[in-house]
């Protein structure tokens, strides 16, 4: 069994990476390639992938495949970051379920919004079927695709809270939210909104570029989001000295 320390490192790099090594294969030759994810809200990393590059090609003949998710290095020697490797199986989003998810997708990355709709792109999903952690230097543990998942009950609750959560935030607390985004998590100043949550954490946006606060803890209803979201206001506020 696989550490609560390192499950919660797993998840927040999945759950907070801008960017990921994606590992496919053609006709047994591996290759790698820079790829742009975000979680959907049971951790499943999402991809808008054009049919025009060749890991999408790849993935269509053979789905199983890999994601390398880092994190910043203790120091100068690259081996003391923090990383997760997933491996699992790749597919493509049913149309059913595509707009959703990619509103998700552009949420993390609104740059994207320049190519969004164009032809090639669709939206695939990575099944996960397990993890190797890496917390630094020779510090590495698997970790099953069952202990990454989160509570299906807690992901549907907060699924079905979030536009109100959203629209509460955004409103009413807009103050908030960029004590939040400034104190907390780096941002600049600008028009920070809230754009998504899930039981693990919430981004914000600014329409540029997308932060993420990763709660203390999971949970598992609007209650557990609201108490999280007070905390991590009021840290954020004294940091900013206001």
């Amino acid at each position: 069994m696989a550490s609560q320390d390192g499950i919660r490192e797993a998840t927040t790099l999945i759950r907070g990476g801008r960017e990921a090594t994606l590992a496919s294969s053609a006709e047994g030759q591996p290759f790698a390639s820079l790829v742009t994810p975000a979680p959907a809200p049971d951790l499943s990393p999402l991809l808008w992938l054009s049919s025009l590059s060749a890991h999408t090609r790849q993935l269509a003949a053979e789905p199983r495949c890999a994601l390398l998710f880092t994190g910043p290095a203790d120091g100068p020697n690259p081996q003391t970051a923090p990383r997760v490797t997933v491996t699992g199986l790749a597919e493509r989003v049913p149309d059913s379920e595509a707009p959703a998810l990619k509103a998700r997708w552009l949420a993390r990355h609104p740059y994207a919004a320049l190519y969004a709709d164009f032809a090639d792109f669709s939206l695939w999903r990575v099944r996960i079927g397990g993890a190797l952690h890496v917390g630094g230097f020779a510090r590495a543990e698997r970790i099953k695709a069952s202990e990454l998942a989160p509570d299906p009950v807690a992901v549907a609750a907060i699924l079905a809270a979030e536009p109100h959560i959203i629209e509460h935030m955004n409103r009413d607390h807009a103050d908030a939210v960029a004590a939040i985004a400034q104190g907390l998590l780096g941002g600049g100043s600008g028009g920070w909104r809230m754009v998504g949550v899930d039981v693990d954490g919430c981004d914000i946006s600014d329409s540029n570029q997308t932060v993420r606060l990763a709660f203390l803890a999971k949970v598992s209803d609007s209650d557990g989001v609201r108490a999280a979201l007070i905390r991590a206001a009021r840290e954020g506020r004294a940091r900013l000295g206001g």
